[in-house]
């Protein structure tokens, strides 16, 4: 079945939101605050009380949710949950209603989430998000969007309340392959800018005069100057405040997973992606989950230099973060 033309950008004022957690919570909260009607659902109740207070109407379930709904939004923690609401979601749904995914799953299940709109008679998107919870909560998100050009202008204006740069990226999928590459970038440079600080240490530099020099030098980049993984330079990283996430752990191991995953698939050599996700495949093992991403450099500095250093020692949990997982 074609998908039939999505509603016009005017007439996506009711929105049915499932997944109100640590980023879906938040996004829902702005469209509220822009004036949207907002039905919200969550398997947790504390993440339902919370979207409550913040003017989402909160629903009994999937069903509930998108019953009235001119646009369909997800924030889920895997693929496939992603299917499970999709599949409940469309025999739902308006007619018209358009489908915008923005969780972070695997470019084969975004394509396969594309298929079940499509089929039903929906357009959809696949619309990942960087900018983490800050910027979940001040509408300042990058969306990068995967779907037909038509769709996607339907949805920009819904998503324009929720971030500050929204790219349409291709067809569908594309906006998932865009997320995990550019994570992929992130979980490397993080290990980078860890192990520079922690040598920058050794040779009795301090981190603020370390940091000065990096943020308007060569070095300089996201991880550095917005989430640097060291106290005191960057007041509103999460390593001033104990390494409370933030971009937790467990979620930068799952992209780095997602990457080398589709590394594999299509024959492209990331030795870094490989490296990056060993590294954090084996700091969730000690206990890093619940951290935030940035506290890999506590592992890095606790680690002997011959466990962390050899590329040829970080093949084999790099190369189990390739098999196929479904994300916590």
């Amino acid at each position: 079945m074609t998908a039939m033309a999505p509603a016009s950008p005017g007439d996506l004022a009711t929105i049915g939101f499932i997944g109100l957690g640590n980023m879906g919570g938040p996004m829902a909260a702005n469209l509220a605050a822009a004036g949207h009607r907002v039905y919200g659902f969550d398997l947790n109740p504390a993440s339902c009380a919370m979207a409550a207070v913040a003017g989402v109407t909160v629903s009994a379930g999937v069903e509930d949710a998108v019953r009235h709904a001119d646009l369909v939004m997800t924030m889920l923690p895997a693929g496939a949950a992603v299917l499970d609401v999709w599949r409940i979601a469309v025999a739902a749904a308006r007619s018209g209603a358009l489908f915008i995914d923005s969780s972070t799953i695997d470019v084969m299940g975004a394509r396969s989430a594309h298929a079940l709109a499509r089929d039903a008679g929906f357009a959809a998107l696949d619309a990942p998000v960087s900018g983490g919870t800050e910027g979940a909560k001040a509408a300042t998100l990058t969306f990068m969007v995967g779907g037909t050009v038509d769709a996607f202008q339907a949805g920009h204006p819904i998503l324009q309340r929720m971030g500050r740069k929204i790219i349409h990226c291709g067809d569908a999928g594309s906006g998932q392959a865009a997320k995990i590459c550019n994570n992929m970038i992130l979980g490397v440079s993080m290990a980078a800018v860890s192990e520079a600080f922690l040598l920058a240490e050794r040779l009795g530099l301090s981190a603020q005069s370390m940091f000065d020099v990096v943020s308007t030098s060569s070095g300089q980049c996201y991880a550095l100057t917005t989430h640097c993984p060291v106290p005191g330079p960057v007041p509103g990283s999460a390593a001033n405040r104990d390494y409370k996430p933030g971009f937790a752990t467990e979620l930068m191991l799952k992209d780095l997973k997602l990457a080398q995953e589709a590394a594999g698939a299509v024959g492209v050599a990331t030795p870094l992606g490989e490296l990056a996700a060993s590294l954090y495949a084996r700091f969730a093992a000690d206990g890093g989950t619940g951290s935030d991403y940035s506290a890999i450099v506590k592992f890095l500095a606790a680690a002997p230099r011959e466990a962390r250093s050899p590329a040829s020692e970080a093949r084999s949990p790099a190369s189990e973060a390739r098999s196929p997982t479904r994300a916590a």
